[in-house]
């Protein structure tokens, strides 16, 4: 795995509506055109909504998140909370993943993983 691009989750398990704060890290000197940030929680449709991103506040109800180099203004940090509505029988696996894009391609990525629990 190489350090290029890092994604770091401040919590390991969330329950449904509870906030997840994540971290991106752009250690890549190269070209490239995006970052995306994706979830999947693991035997659902159900996906993380992102509700700020570096400290500013957005509105994306999808799972998948495209911020352009251009947007970040020559940041290499990116802060994100998100949150989901699914409620699990007992708990879910969530994968994340964060991707460097270079015109069209993947070239760097790195992956973390968290658990949504049922609420007590």
């Amino acid at each position: 795995m190489s350090n290029e691009v890092t994604l770091s989750l401040q919590e390991n398990e969330v329950a449904a509506g509870q906030e997840l704060h994540g971290k991106v890290a752009i250690n890549y000197a190269g070209r490239w055109d995006s970052v995306v940030i994706n979830s999947q929680i693991e035997n659902s449709s159900d996906v993380f909504s992102y509700s700020f991103l570096n400290g500013k506040k957005v509105n994306h109800p999808y799972a998948r998140l495209s911020i352009f180099k251009a947007e970040l203004k020559g940041s290499t940090a990116i802060d994100f909370v998100a949150s989901t509505k699914h409620v699990p029988a007992e708990s879910s696996s969530v994968k994340f993943r964060v991707t460097l894009i270079q015109e069209h391609k993947e070239i760097y990525s790195d992956i973390a993983y968290i658990k949504v629990v049922v609420k007590n």
